[in-house]
């Protein structure tokens, strides 16, 4: 299943998501084009930066993953594993 699967899941209410991870994409959008942050230090600002986005893009990966299990079952989703 792909991610723009995913994606249309949700808007179309196949699937809800948590609020910590509604939370934490308004955060990372609201963190990111805010100026109160580091980034008036060169490399700190992006760092910190890429360091919201990952703990979001974990939780959305792990929001994807409940769905598949829901959508296809387990076996599904453990024989599409590539490790």
């Amino acid at each position: 299943m792909s991610w723009m699967d995913f994606i249309r899941a949700i808007f179309r209410k196949q699937h809800k998501l948590a609020p910590l991870t509604w939370a934490t994409a308004i955060f990372a959008v609201i963190y990111t084009v805010s100026p109160l942050d580091f980034d008036w230090i060169p490399i700190v600002g992006w760092i910190d930066d890429l360091g919201v986005w990952g703990v979001f893009i974990a939780l959305a990966a792990r929001e994807k993953s409940r769905y598949e299990v829901a959508v296809h079952g387990a076996e599904y989703v453990k024989a599409t594993r590539l490790d």
